[in-house]
């Protein structure tokens, strides 16, 4: 579905397209709106894509290397006026390929395939565009991983989600890896995938998130920086049931699910409390072969209201943890103008930063070649940012 010229068009693989209109007030048949091509002539597509004033359409049945575009401002015009389509099967990079999805960027027209991507420059004008690059190799899963970021286009490739460079100008197009440090895990859930992808790219709340919806299983991506090889901060939601998501103008963000629509907002799981864990790899300290004894676990957290928090650690790959635990103190932010002062002029709360940030000094015992830490808490109407896990240790050596 896209919102095109005062519009709504419905495309599905082997079905006529489909179209709203206010001015009707109904859906009707493409080929029943004045102007219309023949039925015959319509692309019965899978994808469709609203850019630079008309739509582009592709993924047809038994003629997946084609893509479409309609007249100028005429949606359901695909034979008269600029329309026209483009063949790309001498043009792929591997030979072959089958086109997944579309997206417009800076003046270009992306198209993915299954396996390798074809860039046209010039897209404003498609009947005098031209090839700007191809990659071989690198494809597209599935067209609903596509996500526009307002300055990049992510994607979802069979090697781990990708975007492409921010750096148009250059001859060709980059394209960085954002998921490495989990690279495995989504080969995994991609080839045991049985229904479909959903994702969702939020300004507001900076993150991109991917679904696996047969797997019930998302990851939500940082998006506001890379780390040090270049990739995203990402987080694994477990047990998740989403089947779709829509961003409206003003920011909101609507999940979908077997049971009904939802807001995303506040902190919680659909009013009741979920548990956030945070472990880290194996570290090692530089040294592979010396022993580390801990003595001290100094984690720094932001929020939590009152929760309880879980320091777990263990040595030498085990999976026995050993558990320490404190409460977060419980402060409610107060700000001016809202409640500066109580009656009879005793200072209630005059202001605060906000948020309650928490440092803590934890004990610890033990040793071993390589040292894992994790934490673990309750959310429950309250957010919780770990900032900073730091580790006191004593570097020994077996005798």
């Amino acid at each position: 579905m896209v919102d095109f010229n005062d519009n709504i068009y419905f495309f599905q693989r082997g079905y006529e397209p489909l179209v709203y209109s206010n001015a009707s007030g109904a859906v009707e048949k493409m080929s029943t709106l004045t102007g219309a091509s023949a039925v015959s002539d319509i692309p019965k597509a899978n994808e469709v894509l609203a850019a630079y004033g008309r739509l582009w359409c592709a993924d047809v049945t038994n003629n997946k290397s084609v893509v479409y575009w309609s007249d100028l401002l005429i949606g359901h015009n695909w034979t008269g006026g600029t329309s026209g389509s483009i063949n790309l099967s001498k043009v792929w990079p591997d030979g072959y390929d089958e086109i997944v999805s579309l997206a417009a960027h800076n003046g270009l027209l992306i198209i993915f395939g299954q396996h390798s991507i074809v860039v046209y420059q010039g897209a404003e004008a498609p009947a005098t565009m031209s090839l700007s690059d191809t990659v071989a190799g690198v494809g597209c899963v599935d067209r609903d991983t596509v996500q526009q970021t307002g300055t990049d286009v992510i994607f979802l490739s069979h090697t781990g989600l990708r975007s492409f460079g921010r750096t148009i100008q250059e001859k060709s197009m980059p394209i960085s890896t954002l998921s490495r440090t989990i690279t495995k895990d989504i080969i995994g859930l991609i080839q045991g995938e049985t229904e479909f992808f959903r994702s969702i790219y939020s300004p507001e709340e900076n993150f991109y998130l991917l679904t696996f919806v047969g797997q019930d299983t998302t990851f939500c991506f940082d998006v506001r920086g890379t780390l040090e090889d270049g990739s995203f901060r990402v987080t694994r939601w477990p047990g998740s049931v989403f089947t779709a998501y829509e961003r409206l103008t003003d920011g909101t963000l609507y999940v979908g699910t077997t049971d009904g629509i939802s807001e995303y907002k506040g902190y919680s799981d659909n009013g009741t409390r979920y548990r956030f864990k945070y472990f880290s790899p194996s570290l090692t300290f530089g040294d592979t072969s010396r022993l580390k004894i801990l003595k001290k676990i100094k984690p720094t957290l932001v929020g939590a209201n009152s929760a309880t928090v879980f320091m777990k650690f263990a040595y030498d790959f085990g999976t026995s943890y050993r558990t320490t635990e404190f409460t977060v103190g419980n402060q409610n932010p107060a700000f001016y103008a809202v409640n500066e002062f109580g009656e009879n002029s005793n200072p209630l709360s005059e202001f605060t930063g906000g948020e309650l940030t928490n440092q803590r000094s934890l004990n610890a015992v033990g040793s071993g070649t390589t040292v894992v830490v994790g934490l673990e808490s309750d959310i429950n109407g309250f957010a919780l940012s770990l900032q900073e896990i730091n580790l006191l240790a004593l570097i020994g050596k077996t005798l």
